[in-house]
């Protein structure tokens, strides 16, 4: 609980802060409210129409695919009934009298058949006369059999029969109006009956009623409108849902207006409504080409005068198409319907919210405040002004704690932070001093001897600190060049304490000793003795001689050199220890010699090494290349060689730290052979 007396203060005192921090908050909260629910609420309001829409579409699109399995497996039974008939057939073409039992027994064994008939070619059967075909047909609830040819029914040069002779297998024809009395709209499935000499020599019809397609398929449809009779009125939608079939050819099959069975065309109503989606779906439906319902999501068609949203499926068995048609104007209705209810739901739980949060949030600030005023007053240097008593045990009063932890190590940590801003400052003082002073000692004038034609020489040296373990130095004694490079284990004040009295010991010994193998022995004596922290140094040790060309040099451990003349090649070093490993070690010699414009590149592991921020190595297959391209180029002087050596391996690093020290020195001999 707060006490009274701290509650009477900020009564009281005066607020240079005039708005409330719960009334911003709560309005804040309530505005995030509005807009994180206030704006789905306005989207799914309109986007009702999209969920009915899918909800609709999902059971449309399961009713297509059911009405079409019904259409597939009727034709499929159809289909298999005809094609086990034809080798009776054919097994029985010597005897015409079997052919009308073979018609008899498949229209009864077939309820979905209602008339099948088999026509010869022209003389086939002589004695049976010009035209010869069998047939039978269901009448009622019986089988009429029949043979027919005469002047009723003069098929030998009709369309259908000439086409029928030239297919290669089954196939479902065009719809057509029965011989019979009622003139029922049909289809049949048509099949080529062979001889053994595999020539078509009839053709077998079995034809199936399409009134009789149409009540099996709508039977358990979602349809309002039924089948229409053929003296009915002129069909309008009406905005009723109903179902269609077509053929391959476009025409229809089932319709709810009996008047386009077997006359009408969708391809022609298509064109007739010079509506171009209802077109575009026309094409499809003819092509075979299905779509899933999503794929046509809100294409609306005004079909029969009524804006229309269709579900169709090809049927692959006969190639045939049934859809379903609705009218946009239910998805829109029951839409509004759904998306108003909801959206009148998050409004309500709105308005309660806002009320509620309102209330709570203004009584849950009145310790912020208190502790606001406590806090400014820390923050003002009054480490030790007073806080409020909490009893609450929550987050505020968890803050409360904090704040008083604060005031107790804030003085402290002000104490040690000017220390130790001190402290940073001298080092960084004395590592630039110390960075200053170590690359004082290392060659730094450029070119080192102007008044000679016969050496060109240039060194640089990139730590990876501010202080570094690298070092190269150079001299002439007696017309010969005594030089050096070296790398130091490790890096930092350690390695460059190491790496100055490597340079010393260079300077002073070479200054006496002309072989480089004693050089490099002596420096190795100096060095071990008393190497407590176990350091070393690689190092290559050479002495030029300017007149001869030759160049005597002793390899401490440290990567091979490139001689970069006629050729790029690597220059042959043994195998010793650097130095400061084994006191007593003896260091071998090597002497080659050097032709005139060939330049000697020496460099530390901080250029092959050299990684990128994918931990690529630079490696020495690129740095050989690049030398080669150098060359190539005819620019291997020294300075333009290790300019373009450190460009290159900057741009290989790129983003990636400096790991190691990087040192390159290169020494050209220019003297006339």
């Amino acid at each position: 609980m707060v006490p009274n007396w701290l509650k009477r203060f900020f009564r009281k005192s005066s607020n240079p802060y005039p708005k409330s921090f719960g009334k911003r908050l709560t309005w804040r909260i309530m505005l995030v409210l509005f807009v994180v629910m206030g704006i789905p609420a306005v989207i799914v309001s309109y986007a009702g129409y999209e969920v009915t829409y899918f909800f609709f579409g999902e059971i449309l699109d399961d009713w297509t695919d059911s009405r079409g399995l019904s259409v597939r497996r009727l034709t499929s039974d159809i289909q298999v009934a005809t094609v086990n008939t034809v080798p009776q057939l054919e097994e029985n073409l010597d005897n015409p009298d079997q052919m009308l039992k073979l018609m008899e027994r498949m229209v009864q064994l077939n309820p979905e058949i209602s008339s099948c008939g088999i026509s010869f070619k022209e003389n086939y059967y002589p004695k049976k006369g010009r035209a010869f075909c069998p047939y039978a047909a269901r009448r009622d609830s019986t089988v009429v059999v029949e043979t027919l040819g005469g002047d009723d029914y003069p098929y030998l040069h009709a369309k259908w029969f000439t086409e029928a002779l030239q297919a290669d297998s089954g196939y479902w024809s065009k719809p057509f109006f029965s011989n019979d009395k009622d003139k029922t709209p049909t289809v049949a499935y048509m099949v080529p009956i062979r001889d053994k000499n595999r020539q078509t020599v009839a053709v077998l019809g079995v034809d199936v009623s399409l009134n009789g397609l149409s009540q099996d398929l709508l039977r358990d449809s979602l349809s309002i409108t039924t089948i229409h009779e053929k003296d009915s009125a002129e069909w309008k939608s009406h905005y009723d849902v109903y179902t269609f079939l077509i053929d391959q050819q476009g025409n229809y099959l089932m319709h709810p207006d009996s008047k386009r069975i077997v006359k009408g065309n969708i391809l022609t109503k298509a064109k007739e409504s010079n509506d171009s989606t209802y077109q575009h779906l026309a094409r499809q439906m003819v092509a075979g080409e299905t779509e899933d319902w999503e794929d046509l999501y809100m294409e609306t068609m005004m079909i029969d005068g009524c804006e229309s949203v269709v579900f169709y499926k090809t049927i692959d068995q006969c190639h045939w198409t049934i859809a379903i048609v609705m009218p946009s104007i239910v998805f829109k209705i029951v839409g509004y319907i759904f998306g108003g209810f909801l959206f009148f739901l998050i409004f309500i739980a709105l308005i309660v919210v806002s009320f509620v949060g309102y209330h709570l949030i203004r009584q849950g600030v009145m310790p912020v405040r208190m502790l606001a005023w406590s806090a400014k007053e820390v923050a003002k240097g009054n480490f030790k002004a007073p806080l409020p008593i909490l009893k609450s045990r929550d987050e505020i009063h968890q803050l409360r704690d904090t704040f008083e932890q604060m005031q107790l190590s804030l003085a402290q940590y002000t104490e040690e932070l000017t220390r130790t801003t001190t402290e940073k400052a001298t080092i960084e003082s004395e590592l630039n001093v110390a960075h200053t002073i170590q690359m004082s000692m290392l060659p730094k004038t450029f070119p080192p001897y102007p008044q000679r034609n016969d050496i060109d020489i240039f060194g640089q040296v990139q730590p990876a600190k501010a202080v570094g373990g690298d070092l190269f130095d150079f001299f002439i004694r007696d017309e010969k060049l005594f030089f050096c490079i070296g790398d130091v284990s490790g890096k930092g004040v350690p390695a460059s304490m190491f790496m100055a009295v490597a340079r010393s010991l260079f300077r002073n010994v070479a200054s006496h000793i002309p072989s480089p193998n004693i050089i490099a022995k002596a420096l190795n004596e100096s060095m071990s003795e008393g190497n407590d922290m176990n350091m070393f140094v690689t190092m290559f040790v050479g002495v030029f001689d300017l007149p001869t060309g030759v160049l005597t040099y002793c390899n401490a451990g440290h990567d091979s050199p490139l001689l970069i003349g006629q050729s790029v090649e690597v220059l042959p070093c043994d195998p010793n220890l650097p130095i400061g490993v084994y006191s007593d070690w003896d260091f071998t010699i090597q002497q080659v010699t050097i032709a005139p414009e060939t330049t000697l590149f020496l460099y530390t592991d901080g250029l092959n090494e050299a990684e990128n921020i994918y931990h690529q190595q630079f490696g020495d297959e690129r740095l050989i290349e690049l030398a080669q391209e150098q060359l190539a180029a005819g620019n291997v002087s020294p300075e333009p060689l290790i300019e373009r050596m450190m460009a290159a391996v900057h741009f290989f690093a790129g983003e990636a730290d400096q790991s190691d020290d990087l040192t390159m020195l290169a020494i050209q001999y220019k003297k006339e052979s």
